[in-house]
């Protein structure tokens, strides 16, 4: 889908390569923040703009390659993207940040934007410079952000008229994402759809609002919607991995015979075009487990544990990938098997805690899941209570989100299968469940 006509009137062009180089701007990521990576290159490339994009999962500790030193050499501008999830990377700190800046005080003309995620705190070696703040679009780029953000790489101040216009999407954006969060607080997710069918400029421009509509439709279990809404979608944004990602997600979980086939097909792709950031890996590992509650082979259970487990390799501060590892783990048995599991419980145990997770600017399905997370990491360790106290306030705190619940129950009803707690102790996970 071309970006809106309203919008590309108040964004700069791309500058003209020249000086040999190659690219126009090269991202700077870790896997982890890779889906959301992915919606920015999409509307950089909409744009014009030639964007180097690593196709490799990079794992802290590499070697830049002759591959990506030479891109970046050959790179008008150079994006660092920040988080929480890449606070942590030697990568980051030791790699790709030094090459950038070594580029930005040698290279003539090379701009270095500082990119924030989320609303953790900027490293020192990013204070010094101009920073484009995306922490209040979690699910992808939009708004005027994104406008600051070409305006930056094209080494351009925003006019009056583009300040402006940058303010009102700001607003627009926000306002359009509130809307889809409180349709799925409020259970509605015919509301969901008609914010989705009417549109609009922040639903155009990238395909985050898009994405976050069907992601809310598949939290409320109205998997036939989310895939109407995604056969759309990803027409729109045929280059973009969220939809994928989603699509297949949808076609697992509503189950009909052939859907999961469809869905390991489109995620086996992924796969084989080094598309391994852990939302990918993490729903093939999925349906490889479906496939083994069909099959009851063995080797696909195997198979989900260790798809899980890369994911968790690559990207240590992912709860979702660490925890379903670990259970998988305990699904296997015996002494290896359940020596893993606590290994790796304990490790997602250092990421969530051991209380709910209330995050005032997460949503409410990630509060869900990092909360409900604490309490599958108490399961697994045999502490049944503080499981229970722990899956009671996830419920509480997001009684909307009945497919979550419904999938949430479904892997505790397995785990205790395996770890055989008293009678009362297993009453006390059911009632944490009742609403």
């Amino acid at each position: 889908m071309p970006l809106p006509k309203e919008w590309v009137q108040f964004s700069p062009d791309p500058r003209p390569l020249a000086g040999g180089d190659t690219w126009h701007v090269f991202l700077s990521y870790r896997s982890v923040n890779r889906a959301w990576v992915l919606n920015l290159y999409d509307v950089l490339t909409e744009r014009g703009y030639k964007v180097f994009l690593d196709q490799l999962v990079l794992k802290p500790g590499d070697e830049l390659n002759d591959q990506l030193e030479t891109a970046l050499r050959a790179s008008q501008s150079g994006v660092l993207i920040w988080s929480a999830k890449a606070k942590d990377s030697n990568w980051v700190k030791n790699k790709e940040y030094p090459a950038l800046e070594r580029l930005a005080d040698k290279k003539p003309g090379f701009v270095f934007v500082p990119l924030r995620l989320d609303d953790c705190e900027l490293p020192l070696f990013a204070e010094g410079r101009v920073y484009v703040d995306f922490s209040s679009y979690p699910d992808g780029p939009n708004g005027g952000e994104l406008l600051r953000l070409l305006y930056a790489l094209a080494g351009k101040q925003l006019d009056r008229a583009a300040l402006d216009f940058a303010t009102a999407q700001d607003q627009i954006a926000k306002d359009q994402g509130a809307k889809v969060a409180a349709a799925l607080r409020n259970k509605d997710g015919d509301r969901i759809l008609t914010l989705f069918q009417e549109g609009g400029i922040a639903w155009r421009t990238s395909s985050a609002l898009g994405c976050k509509a069907a992601q809310g439709l598949i939290n409320l279990g109205r998997n036939d919607d989310a895939l109407a809404v995604l056969a759309q979608h990803e027409q729109a944004f045929p280059n973009s991995i969220r939809p994928k990602q989603l699509l297949a997600l949808a076609l697992a979980k509503r189950g009909r015979p052939d859907d999961l086939a469809t869905a390991q097909e489109i995620l086996g792709l992924l796969y084989e075009k080094q598309e391994r950031d852990p939302e990918t890996l993490g729903i093939y590992a999925r349906t490889w487990m479906d496939r083994y509650k069909v099959s009851h082979d063995r080797s696909d259970l195997e198979q989900s544990r260790d798809l899980y487990a890369e994911a968790f390799a690559h990207a240590p501060d992912d709860y979702y990938t660490g925890i379903n590892a670990a259970a998988k783990s305990v699904f296997l048995g015996g002494d290896e098997n359940l020596a893993r599991a606590a290994t790796l419980a304990a490790a997602v145990q250092t990421i969530v805690g051991t209380e709910p997770v209330q995050n005032p600017k997460a949503s409410l399905e990630d509060n869900y899941w990092a909360t409900a997370t604490v309490g599958e990491v108490f399961l697994i360790q045999r502490k049944y209570t503080d499981a229970a106290r722990l899956y009671a306030a996830a419920v509480k705190a997001a009684r909307a989100l009945d497919g979550a619940h419904a999938s949430t129950w479904t892997q505790a009803s397995a785990l205790m299968a395996e770890l055989n707690p008293s009678d009362a102790e297993r009453a006390a996970i059911r009632t944490a469940f009742e609403k």
